[in-house]
């Protein structure tokens, strides 16, 4: 029998624990878990989406306000449970996420594997010239435009805790 999920939606209130869990099977150790917290804890958290399946989550990114650029968000973490895993459910949430971005005027950056993020909308050129504690060959840029901005990235001060 063929499984598919429900569509993507804001995460509701009592789910956190769904989310915990989920990112602990996906990344398997608890960083994740603590970087959602303090997103949370710190009011940076700008949404949280989830992929229910029969009252499970088998999806869930976190979107949250970088310090510098003014406006500018960041994704992370992104999980997909393992089992659901190779079908398209990831690209099609983050596919819509980055159409959002693109309708809304929103950058959002993202720090992650480069084939899978462009597959779903995000573009590695158009991040070349952004500056970043992270890996610049790893980051990628979703939103309106084409231009390669030229802007610091500073993350949430939830990223600095891990």
């Amino acid at each position: 029998m063929l499984q598919t999920p429900e569509f993507s939606r804001e995460m509701r209130r009592g789910e956190e624990d769904a989310v915990a869990d989920l990112l602990r099977l996906v990344f398997g150790d608890e960083n994740e878990v603590r970087l959602v917290a303090a997103l949370r804890k710190f009011g940076a958290m700008a949404g949280e989406v989830v992929l229910p399946y029969q009252g499970d989550v088998v999806g869930y990114y976190a979107l949250s306000q970088m310090r510098a650029p003014k406006g500018w968000l960041c994704l992370a973490p992104v999980a997909i449970h393992p089992e659901w895993q190779g079908r398209g459910h990831g690209r099609r949430m983050i596919g819509m996420l980055t159409e959002w971005a693109r309708l809304s005027g929103a950058k959002v950056v993202v720090l992650g594997q480069v084939t899978f993020y462009e597959r779903a909308g995000f573009s590695a050129p158009r991040a070349a010239r952004l500056t970043s504690p992270y890996p610049i060959a790893n980051t990628l840029l979703a939103g309106p435009g084409t231009e390669t901005p030229e802007e610091a990235l500073v993350y949430p001060v939830a990223f600095e805790c891990l």
